[in-house]
Parts: structure tokens; C-alpha cells; sequence
């Protein structure tokens, strides 16, 4: 059977307030698909990219998160929670050890991570922590990995892990928010058509409009696993549809049989009638010669 539902014609994406965040409309959608096809996209975006952050983090003279460091504004939890803020670039699927050490009376960035070939980070201006002292120092490392959705610390926990490292909770998703939106559009006099607006923002590591796509890729390759069934299911109902057919058919020939063999025992009935009035007349005539 055809399928009579129609396919969006018009993708739209504008980019918003910063380049992080990105409007993209799509249009015109068969009723009802403006919500069957966001929530789709929107869980995609929200929980299926891959993305990189922060694992765990070992603090020079911190044993566990609820320490304070001397000469350091701000306790160890909250280091760890801006270093949960950190987003980055990863190019390898094996966990990276960053470093950081600074020293002196300053305020500690996401700039002061010593470089390294497989991570690129992003917001390099992140404050990380603030040494309140020309004698204070901060010195750890940062283990980052790629992953996916929301991970929490005792899903980075890991066996004979150094004395002193902490697990942290990680987001992985590089999209930060999405909100969808269905208005109601015209085809010709139908004006109950949808139009799926998608407003994406994402934490700087791949653009809205990346987002969309590896969004969009993920859910057909989602369906396309499930495409040899529907295509087995179609094969099966046209094999029946045929077979139905071939039935009607031979019912048909069946009856015209029938039809037949019906018209020739009549002839024959008739011919028998005919031979028999025949024969009588005949004798009847015979009859009338004698006398």
C-alpha cells in the first residue's frame, strides 16, 4: 500500500544570540508529526552525542572533595565542581591526563592546563580556582575521556586508580539545552499542518547545527536497523495479496469448468430427448403402414 504521508520540503536554521545557539525550523510536517518527530530529536540531542569531559581529578595535598587547601580561596568541592564546567575536545578513545600547576598570588584558568596534542579546550577562560597568597600553589591532574549522556562518579570508577584520586560526575553531551516548539501552518486550505521549530544550544564544542545532523543521522540509522523487517513484513503481505489472487483466479477457472462440463451434459440430455422422440415416431409410422 502507498504511503500517503508527506515529507518535510523546507529546513530552516538560523543562528541566535551567539554561535552556540541555533533556531532550526522545519516544514511543512503531516499533522501530528511536529511532536512525534521533536521529542524524537529532542532526546537524541539530549542524551545520544558524544562529547568529552572530565573523569576524575587528583589534588596535590587533597585526599577526598571535602578538604581545604591552604592558601586557595576555594575548598576542594568547588574546584571540582568548576572543573565540571570545563569543555573540551577530545581526538583519542583512551582517557587523557592533563596537568596543572601554577603558583603565586592569581587567579587559576582553564588557560594554565599545560597543552596537550589530544584534548582541545574550549573555554580556556574558565576560572578553576584562586590562590589568595604569593606563596600558594596549586598543582594537580585532570583525567578527561569521551563519552555519552550524564555518567556519575561511580560509573569513572576504576580498579588500582593512584591514592588520592577522586571520581567526579560527568556530562558528556556537548548539547547544553533544547526546547521545541509546534505551530500550526497552511497547505493550501489545510491549515492544520505542523512546523517544528528547535531551538538548540550547545557548549561550544560542535555548533547547533551539528548537533542536528548527528541527531538526525542517529535516529535513521535507528530505523534503518528495523527497515529488513518492515521490508520482510511488506514481502509477506504482497505474497499473500498475490496468492489471494491466484485463488480468486482459480475459483474462477474451477467455475467456468463447471459451466462447461453443466452445458455439455445438457446437450447431451437434449440430444438423448431428440434420438428418443426420433425412434417413437418412426415406429409409430411403422405402425400406421401395417395397418
Amino acid at each position: 500500500m502507498q504511503n500517503n504521508i508527506a515529507l518535510p520540503k523546507k529546513i530552516d536554521f538560523k543562528t541566535g544570540n551567539n554561535p552556540n545557539e541555533g533556531i532550526i525550523t522545519v516544514e511543512p510536517l503531516f499533522p501530528g508529526y511536529g511532536m512525534t518527530l521533536g521529542n524524537s530529536l529532542r532526546r537524541v540531542l539530549l542524551s545520544s552525542l558524544s562529547g568529552a569531559a572530565v573523569i576524575g581529578v587528583k589534588i596535590k595535598g587533597a585526599s577526598h572533595e571535602f578538604m581545604a587547601l591552604p592558601n586557595i580561596k576555594e575548598d576542594v568541592l568547588e574546584i571540582i565542581l568548576n572543573l565540571k564546567q570545563l569543555r573540551l575536545k577530545i581526538f583519542t578513545e583512551e582517557e587523557v591526563r592533563l596537568e596543572l600547576k601554577a603558583k603565586g598570588k592569581k587567579t587559576v584558568t582553564a588557560a594554565d592546563i599545560t597543552k596537550n596534542s589530544q584534548v582541545e579546550i574550549v573555554n580556556p577562560k574558565l576560572v578553576i580556582a584562586n590562590i589568595s597568597d604569593d606563596n600558594g600553589s596549586l598543582e594537580m591532574e585532570i583525567i578527561v575521556k569521551g563519552g555519552q549522556g550524564y555518567k556519575m562518579s561511580e560509573g569513572n570508577k576504576k580498579e588500582n586508580r593512584e591514592l588520592g584520586y577522586i571520581e567526579i560526575d560527568s556530562m558528556f553531551s556537548p548539547v547544553a539545552l533544547v526546547s521545541l516548539n509546534v505551530e500550526n501552518t497552511r497547505i493550501g486550505k489545510m491549515t492544520n499542518w505542523d512546523k517544528l521549530i528547535l531551538n538548540i544550544k550547545t557548549d561550544g564544542t560542535i555548533t547547533p547545527k551539528e548537533a542536528f545532523d548527528k541527531a538526525v543521522k542517529i535516529l535513521v540509522d535507528q530505523f534503518s536497523a528495523l527497515l529488513p523487517g518492515a521490508i520482510a513484513a511488506e514481502k509477506v503481505e504482497t505474497k499473500e495479496e498475490i496468492e489471494v489472487v491466484e485463488n480468486e483466479e482459480s475459483e474462477e477457472v474451477v467455475e467456468e469448468k463447471i459451466v462447461k462440463k453443466e452445458e455439455v451434459v445438457e446437450k447431451k440430455e437434449k440430444k438423448e430427448k431428440k434420438e428418443k422422440k426420433e425412434k417413437k415416431e418412426v415406429k409409430e409410422t411403422k405402425k400406421k403402414t401395417k395397418k
